[in-house]
């Protein structure tokens, strides 16, 4: 094994797609199946075990709920990409996903092309929607979390930068939200700097996410003063 090699956990509970995605994966010399697991409280300890750098995630496995099982994983395994395998690409499957922790989704269907281009993207900090990596994902977590309930002050952010954490939310640029709020855009990017550091992320397609995951905002609830 390589310093370039990938490690890569497969959790599905079908024996055969297990297998036809080992076979996709080890066709590169660059990936190596490291474990595999049937259920969802499998894929926990496998993981946990290997620390992988991928995690193929059957999104539909017994035993664990899906959401369950992505919950203890993605922070107990922060360096692990999850990459979640769907039946079906909808979108309150996408929503799901990403909430907790998935960084791609891919079809079971999908061609290797598709899969090694998905691995690809969250390796590099990107995410992957289908069949492309996702440029406006701010977008697509904006228009399915609008039923998300409010955790007030969470981080210790305050109104203000609650306020503009909300417009994030709706894809507003900086001098959009400084337009809004009535304050400059220099204060806007003051403001998201704090934002930033109280939560730990660095872009501002981190904090959407971030955002949608924590429950953060309800309904632009702070996207207008």
């Amino acid at each position: 094994m390589t310093d370039t090699t990938v490690r890569i956990v497969i959790a599905d509970d079908h024996s055969i797609v297990r297998n036809v995605l080992k076979r996709k994966l080890e066709s590169q010399a660059r990936y190596r199946v490291v474990g595999e697991a049937k259920t969802g409280r499998e894929a926990i300890h496998v993981t946990r075990a290997h620390r992988p750098e991928v995690l193929l995630f059957d999104i539909s496995m017994p035993e664990l709920s899906r959401l369950e099982a992505l919950n203890q994983i993605t922070p107990d395994s922060p360096e692990t990409k999850v990459i979640a395998l769907a039946p079906s690409i909808d979108r309150a499957a996408v929503l799901k996903a990403l909430q907790h922790g998935a960084r791609g989704v891919v079809l079971k269907t999908a061609g290797s092309d598709i899969l090694f281009g998905a691995i690809s993207a969250v390796l590099q900090g990107r995410q992957w929607l289908d069949r492309g990596s996702v440029s406006d994902l701010v977008q697509v977590v904006r228009e399915l979390s609008g039923s998300a309930p409010q955790t007030r002050h969470p981080y210790g952010l305050t109104d203000r930068q609650m306020q503009i954490v909300g417009n994030v939310m709706r894809g507003l640029t900086n001098r959009e939200i400084g337009s809004t709020l009535s304050i400059s855009e220099e204060t806007v990017k003051h403001h998201l700097t704090q934002i930033f550091n109280k939560t730990g992320v660095s872009t501002r397609l981190e904090l959407a996410l971030l955002a949608t995951r924590r429950e953060l905002v309800r309904s632009r609830d702070h996207a207008r003063p």
